[in-house]
């Protein structure tokens, strides 16, 4: 496993692709590209709860309530 400054480094790299519309990222003599948004926002969430693991805090959790009148 990655320590937390190596994984924050790939965070922030991933957050300023994410905001100039790049989709291919190159870290570490490797390059990933992503497929569109969508796909970069996900490896963002999982590197943000990667580094919230590493670190000993709760992921975050948000949940989304629907509901009908039932008839």
């Amino acid at each position: 496993m990655a320590d937390v400054a190596d994984l924050q480094s790939q965070l922030d790299e991933l957050k300023r692709a994410y905001r100039s519309g790049a989709r291919t990222i190159s870290y570490d003599g490797k390059s990933v590209t992503y497929a569109d948004g969508a796909e970069l926002r996900a490896a963002i969430a999982s590197l943000e709860s990667e580094i919230a693991r590493a670190m000993g805090l709760p992921s975050s959790v948000i949940g989304v309530v629907r509901g009908t009148k039932g008839y």
